[in-house]
């Protein structure tokens, strides 16, 4: 069977990195278990399987184009851990949509012209986890150099910024 090689972003990085289960714990108690949650940037499916090993119903496919795509029924809420590259326009197109999200991002992405327009205008929250996410990457190990939060619109969290706790 031949292996698949990631796709390589011009920096030499790869958008296709996977998220462990650890990351979800701090969103957690956050979502409404009634809630259909749709994840939109699919990958191996490892966000899914760990959002559905916690009794929550996932719809999603690896092969639909969250970008483009204008079959969007049947979810109320979006999970996901975005393309990095792709992150403003990710963000661009749940706010549009105007659904609860959690979209998992480098704390970096708070910074940006037009991602702070978005932020503007439609408001952000963020839960930091209590300490970095160590992403499964294609022929890497160890943990991400930078740290990760979850960037929220409309889960109605207690505050702006909120931290894991650290128990």
């Amino acid at each position: 069977m031949k292996t698949k090689k990631p796709r390589l972003m011009m920096n030499g990085h790869t958008d296709e990195v996977q998220t462990p289960k650890v990351a979800i714990e701090s969103l957690l108690p956050y979502l409404e278990k009634e809630w259909v949650i749709w994840e939109c940037a699919w990958g191996g499916g490892s966000l899914a399987r760990h959002l559905s090993d916690e009794d929550f119903e996932v719809k999603g496919k690896s092969d639909l184009d969250f970008l483009n795509d204008t079959e969007l029924r049947g979810f109320d809420c979006i999970v996901t851990n975005p393309p990095f590259s792709k992150k403003e326009a990710f963000l661009k197109r749940a706010f549009e949509i105007g659904k609860p999200f959690a979209f998992l991002m480098p704390i970096t992405a708070l910074v940006g012209q037009k991602r702070m327009e978005l932020y503007k205008k439609y408001g952000i929250q963020i839960i930091i986890p209590k300490k970095r996410i160590n992403y499964i990457m294609p022929n890497k190990q160890g943990s991400a150099w930078f740290h990760s939060a979850w960037f929220c619109y409309k889960l109605g969290l207690p505050k702006q910024i909120n931290f894991a706790p650290s128990s």
